[in-house]
């Protein structure tokens, strides 16, 4: 079986898996719905130029709550250092970024902040994506419960794969049982290099078997650590593609459920992301004829997000990369 960005797959909304306490909305407006894969969906039949042009903020923000890391990934492009956002300014980033359905309370390690779960809170009018290495899990699973949609754990393969490129395995495992422990759906998010494309696979069975709404895999950036990736560990979008088809047909093979995503950088994905740093820069990114790839778009601490949007150059990218339309996708549950 043979997918590529041109083939839009169904995206079920299939039923949500209990959590304690809170309900989220799923709902993005414009037609647009979160799925229980940890993505948005919307009808193949819709016009995504003319939904991109007409919505006045973007699908999915990136929140960096936090610099600091305890990881040191070789692929990391996100290494300089800021003093974290204080309460009072996340509480203004939360004013601007009204009209936004989704936040990413990222980092750096959001989980280094012991203030996290009051961060939580103060968004908790968002779709909450929380991206994490899970190494903190274990105090931090009880207090985040019900309070996120999803936790998206840095994941990249079994033990020997996962100790080499990321760090302590069985330290993030326990943290990933805390959070399944604690209710909290999960995805997989993995960073793919030539050394590891072998490991795909098995990561997918892991993604199986600890009931991940989602695998999301990402080609490195030159950005941060990955200057220093040698060059051979870097693959081409057509090894990317052919890597991406295999897995699908193991996939099949073996009925894995988790929804898959690869994004390959190209043209259609450039500057598709919003990324709001700790001191309120909005930076589109990537952008690949800026030097660190970012491109400086305004600061929400001192103007909405739906004013940068105005001027956002990449907005037809911003929803085809989030709504499947320009990399490889399978929805959860089938094919």
């Amino acid at each position: 079986m043979t997918t590529t960005p041109a083939d839009i797959t169904s995206l079920p909304l299939l039923p949500v898996p209990a959590v304690p306490a809170r309900e989220h909305s799923h709902a993005a407006g414009d037609g647009v719905a979160f799925t229980v894969g940890h993505h948005f969906a919307l009808p193949d039949d819709s016009d995504l130029g003319a939904v991109a042009e007409a919505a006045k903020a973007p699908l999915s923000v990136i929140v960096q709550v936090t610099k600091r890391c305890d990881f040191n990934c070789g692929f990391c492009s996100e290494t300089l250092q800021m003093p974290d956002p204080t309460l009072d300014q996340l509480d203004t980033f939360r004013a601007s970024l009204e009209g936004v359905p989704r936040v990413f309370l990222s980092g750096g390690e959001p989980l280094l902040r012991r203030d996290l779960p009051d961060i939580v809170e103060m968004f908790s009018g968002f779709i909450i994506g929380l991206p994490t290495n899970a190494t903190r899990g274990v105090a931090m699973a009880p207090r985040l419960a019900g309070k996120v949609a999803f936790v998206n754990i840095g994941f990249d393969g079994p033990r020997a794969t996962f100790a080499r490129v990321r760090g302590d395995y069985d330290k993030v495992m326990t943290g990933v049982r805390a959070f399944t422990d604690a209710g909290l759906p999960i995805s997989l998010s993995a960073v793919v290099l030539r050394s590891t494309v072998h490991a795909l696979p098995y990561l997918c069975q892991i993604a199986d078997v600890l009931d991940a709404g989602k695998l999301k895999l990402i080609l490195p950036l030159r950005k941060g650590n990955a200057l220093g990736l040698a060059e051979r560990e870097f693959i081409t979008v057509e090894e990317a593609h052919e890597a991406f088809d295999r897995l699908m047909e193991l996939r099949v093979t073996h009925d894995w459920r988790p929804a898959v995503r690869m994004t390959p950088w190209t043209p259609a994905t450039e500057g598709h992301m919003i990324v709001i740093e700790p001191n309120g820069n909005a930076q589109a990114w990537p952008v690949y004829n800026q030097p660190d790839l970012f491109l400086l778009l305004g600061n929400v601490l001192q103007e909405p997000i739906t004013a940068i949007w105005d001027r956002y150059p990449y907005k037809s990218n911003h929803y085809a990369k989030y709504l499947g339309r320009s990399i490889y996708t399978t929805a959860r549950g089938g094919t």
